[in-house]
Formats: C-alpha cells, sequence, structure tokens
C-alpha cells in the first residue's frame, strides 16, 4: 500500500500499521511499517479460507491518519 503526506521534512513520512485483521489474517500477512509492503508469512492454505481482509492504518508524524480495506 502506499499513502501520501503533502507536508514536507519529517513530516511528511508515512508509517504503516494492521488496525484490524480479520480471519487469521495478521499470522498469515506482514505489513512493513515503513514501505507499506504486505507480503507473505506462510504460504496460503484455501481449505483455511478463500478471501482475506486487512484493515490499514497509514499515519504521518504528527495526529493525522487514514485507513484502508485491503481485501
Amino acid at each position: 500500500v502506499t499513502a501520501m503526506d503533502a507536508d514536507d521534512g519529517l513530516n511528511a513520512h508515512v508509517k504503516y500499521s494492521i488496525k484490524k485483521a480479520i480471519d487469521m489474517a495478521s499470522d498469515i500477512f506482514h505489513l512493513d511499517t515503513e514501505t507499506g509492503a504486505i507480503t507473505l508469512l506462510r504460504s496460503l492454505d484455501f481449505e483455511e479460507g478463500n478471501s482475506y481482509e486487512l484493515e490499514l492504518e497509514a499515519h504521518d508524524s504528527g495526529a493525522l491518519f487514514d485507513t484502508a480495506i485491503v481485501a
């Protein structure tokens, strides 16, 4: 995922976090807090689930943030 902040300098730096993970998704996916890259921690098993949902949050160095759902 990618988020952009219109501020300059350190205030433009965005960090990412998982706000909520549905159906064991936090055990399967890893979110890089600096880049927003989502990677697998283990292979997907479609017998366990055929879809996954993560609610992600991007926040700047101040108090501003936004959320998005990745499914």
